[in-house]
């Protein structure tokens, strides 16, 4: 997720409430608590695939 794309969101006053409350629960921002959100319903549809860990490079051999 280098690459990050804003965009305007508007929702009901009382719902920003209550993700700002569940944000602060979870110590996260609105924004980390919306994109956590997303991403475990991404997961839970099959449409998010968890990229694997990034591969290390070798590591280097001493002399033989």
């Amino acid at each position: 997720m280098s690459d990050k794309k804003s965009f305007v969101l508007r929702l009901d006053a009382d719902m920003y409430k209550l993700l700002e409350k569940w944000a602060a629960d979870e110590f996260r921002s609105v924004n980390g608590q919306l994109e956590w959100i997303i991403r475990q319903q991404l997961i839970q549809s099959g449409r998010w695939k968890e990229q694997p860990p990034k591969e290390k490079p070798p590591k280097k051999k001493g002399p033989a």
